[in-house]
């Protein structure tokens, strides 16, 4: 199933983070993010117009993380914005940073639009 049709799912903790031939794999299916820290987060920079359409970009992330129950990094300025994706309660990677990327992917291309 395309990781954009997917619904994110509560991470309470106690599941091992994925391996990183497993995150690599994953990896595929998020065209532009990048695996930092030993595999164990997923990081990708957007560069837009301006600044008002940075904001508009921040905020569909954040409306997204809120419905989807999971929270990226970002850091944001005028043309710039960078997402960080991993689970806190793992200390590592999830199959749900992946979907929230996949995600953030869709949103970019609108943003672009």
């Amino acid at each position: 199933m395309n990781l954009t049709q997917q619904t994110c799912v509560p991470c309470r903790g106690g599941v091992a983070p994925l391996e990183p031939s497993s995150a690599r794999e994953l990896l595929t299916s998020t065209p532009g993010w990048e695996l930092i820290d030993d595999s164990g987060k997923i990081r990708r920079n957007f560069k837009l117009n301006d600044f008002a359409t940075t904001l508009a970009f921040v905020n569909m992330v954040g409306a997204l993380a809120e419905a989807e129950g999971h929270h990226p990094d970002i850091t944001f300025g005028w043309g710039y914005c960078n997402v960080l994706f991993y689970t806190h309660k793992i200390k590592g990677l999830h199959q749900n940073d992946f979907i929230m990327a996949a995600k953030v992917n869709e949103l970019a291309t609108d943003a672009a639009e």
